[in-house]
C-alpha cells in the first residue's frame, strides 16, 4: 500500500498439516486444517474511525529457524525417506514467552492507546496456557496483576490448531457470534498477535 501498488489487497492464510504430521508424535493431536481470508483497503484512518491502527513485527531467524523443522517419523519401521514437521516444543514455548509480550507492547504503545482499551487479544491457538501466559506477562510489563475477565478468546479446543488460520478463524467465530461469552462492538480496539515458525512474531491493533 505504501509503494502505491495496489489500494486492496486480499490476504488468505491456509493450512494443511494432515499432509505433514505423524501420526505417531504425540505433539501432532492438537494440529489442523484451516483457512480464513481478508480484504485489506487503504484509506486514512479518521479519528475513532475503525481500521489498523499499528502493527509490531519481530524475526529471529538463525538458532530459531530450526526450532520446527522436517523431520522421521516416531514410528521405527516407517519409510526414512519421508518426513514430518517436528517441533523443539519446550524451545518455541520459551522463545515465545520471551518476545510475544514485549512485541504486543510495542504494538500497544505504536498505536497511541492504553492497554486497558483494548477489549480483546486474538492469539495463535497453539496453547491456552500459553496464551494465558503472554496476556499475564503483557501487563506486568505495564505493572498490572488484574487481567480484565473475557478478554482472551479461545478456539483450540474447537479447531485445534490450523497455524496461520487460528487468528482469522477465531476473530470469524466471534465477530458472528458464536462465542457466547465473547462479543464485539463499533469502536473496539482489539489485537491480533501470532508466532510462529522462523521464528516470527506479528501484532496489529486495530479499532471494530
Amino acid at each position: 500500500f505504501k509503494a502505491g501498488m495496489a489500494k486492496r489487497a486480499l490476504v488468505i492464510g491456509t493450512e494443511t498439516l494432515s499432509r505433514v504430521i505423524d501420526i505417531y508424535d504425540r505433539d501432532s493431536m492438537i494440529f489442523s486444517d484451516g483457512a480464513g481470508a481478508t480484504i485489506l483497503e487503504y484509506k486514512e484512518v479518521e479519528e475513532d474511525g475503525p481500521g489498523i491502527l499499528a502493527s509490531s513485527v519481530m524475526s529471529h531467524c538463525i538458532d530459531e529457524a530450526f526450532y520446527l523443522y522436517m523431520g522421521k517419523s516416531n514410528f521405527p519401521d516407517s519409510d526414512p525417506r519421508v518426513r514430518y514437521i517436528k517441533m523443539k516444543g519446550r524451545k518455541v514455548y520459551e522463545y515465545a514467552m520471551k518476545h510475544v509480550p514485549a512485541a504486543m507492547k510495542a504494538c500497544i504503545e505504536k498505536a497511541g492507546v492504553e492497554v486497558g482499551q483494548v477489549k480483546k487479544f486474538f492469539l495463535h491457538q497453539a496453547n491456552e496456557k500459553m496464551d494465558e501466559g503472554f496476556i499475564k506477562a503483557l501487563y506486568r510489563l505495564y505493572g498490572m496483576k488484574e487481567i480484565p475477565a473475557d478478554i482472551m478468546p479461545m478456539s483450540i479446543h474447537k479447531l485445534g490448531n490450523s497455524s496461520v488460520a487460528t487468528v482469522p478463524t477465531l476473530f470469524d467465530l466471534v465477530k458472528r457470534g458464536i462465542l457466547d461469552e465473547h462479543q464485539l462492538h463499533a469502536g473496539d480496539v482489539v489485537m491480533f498477535a501470532s508466532v510462529g515458525a522462523g521464528m516470527n512474531i506479528n501484532a496489529v491493533c486495530y479499532r471494530y
